[in-house]
């Protein structure tokens, strides 16, 4: 019986094997976000309304990089920026420009960082922790704001640009394994490294996913804390404001979601994170699928970092006024995201298995 011998792939081999894989979509993805964004960026330049940056903008935030922004500059820039992140992405999504893939790469990377780390700030991942809470909610009458003043315009840009930064961080991570001769799909070469192997992922993952759990957990204890009267890191007074408002219920309802994600986080490392539990009607006793776990993690990693950041600017700028329980816990917020980054990754790299595409697993 003639039988055939897996070999592995050369550099061209695997470049050509990957190119139906989502290195390609991705990289018409972020294309297709630039060109949208390069028409917007055209419109606010001229004067049409829904600049979302700047001063004068219902909703923004001071705490924003981008609070002074200006329409007709900004847009120009954004329009710019966009025109050039269309050329990008033809130029990776069609494997043209071999000579000059370092200027592709760092404007892929530049582009996915300024993204998901400069453009939001700590909206973002109120909105999103809030989207839970308006569910729940919604059949009760509570809370009782409506989405449109909630979650405005500039924080839906502010999420779109999230996904736009995803979208440029999938095409560099693609783009940059096929320039260095690895499987696009799966990121192995000949020479793979031993920190990537399932045991060893293991090992350092299983710390970066405690660190990930630790701080929101820290965060939920001052909302909790509150809610029940105690002044943990605030003033009597503060609290006897915000109880009067009616704000520390709305806390105790963030701090629950910051628990549950800490326990979606624990399975990243336990089997349950790996397999459905069998009380879960039809999935039950089902591998969870990768992206099932990778795409929101990475998503809320995303928003945690960039609503860090803003929480250290605000600081910078204003100090902790109310006390430190009110923005001390934000502060370790782009800690969170990175550690919550690292578990995914390593998350990603005991469970990959064999790669579909190369066969190296």
């Amino acid at each position: 019986m003639h039988t055939t011998k897996l070999l592995p792939h050369s550099p061209s081999q695997s470049s050509t094997a990957t190119r139906s894989s989502w290195s390609e979509w991705s990289a018409y993805a972020a294309g297709i976000w630039s060109a949208v964004y390069a028409c917007l960026g055209l419109l606010w330049a001229n004067g049409y309304p829904g600049f979302p940056f700047g001063s004068g903008v219902s909703g923004t935030a001071a705490s924003s990089l981008w609070y002074r922004a200006d329409a007709e500059v900004g847009g120009a820039v954004i329009a710019l920026t966009g025109m050039l992140g269309v050329l990008v992405a033809l130029l990776i999504a069609r494997g043209r420009g071999v000579q000059v893939q370092l200027p592709q790469l760092a404007f892929a990377w530049s582009a996915s960082v300024t993204l998901l780390v400069l453009v939001p700030d700590a909206r973002a991942l109120v909105a999103v922790a809030y989207a839970p809470v308006f569910v729940l909610g919604a059949p009760f009458g509570w809370p009782p704001v409506s989405y449109s003043k909630a979650i405005p315009w500039p924080v839906i840009n502010q999420l779109l640009c999230i996904v736009g930064g995803l979208l440029w961080g999938a095409t560099a991570l693609g783009h940059g394994r096929r320039t260095r001769g690895a499987c696009a799909a799966c990121g192995r070469s000949n020479d793979e490294r031993g920190w990537t192997s399932p045991q060893s992922a293991a090992h350092w993952g299983r710390w970066a996913t405690y660190a990930a759990m630790a701080i929101p957990i820290g965060y939920a204890t001052t909302r909790f804390a509150w809610a029940l009267g105690l002044p943990l890191g605030i003033s009597e007074a503060f609290l006897r404001e915000g109880r009067a408002a009616g704000m520390w219920t709305a806390g105790a309802a963030l701090g629950a979601v910051a628990v549950a994600g800490a326990l979606l986080t624990f399975g990243l490392i336990r089997p349950w994170g790996e397999v459905f539990p069998r009380w879960i009607p039809a999935i039950g006793g089902k591998r969870v699928p990768l992206a099932t776990a990778i795409a929101p993690a990475a998503f809320v990693a995303a928003l945690v970092t960039s609503a860090g950041f803003g929480v250290v600017r605000s600081v910078a700028a204003t100090g902790l006024k109310g006390g430190w329980g009110a923005r001390g816990p934000g502060l370790l917020w782009p800690l969170w995201g990175l550690a919550l980054g690292v578990a995914t990754l390593a998350y990603y790299y005991r469970r990959r298995g064999p790669c579909s595409e190369c066969g190296r697993g």
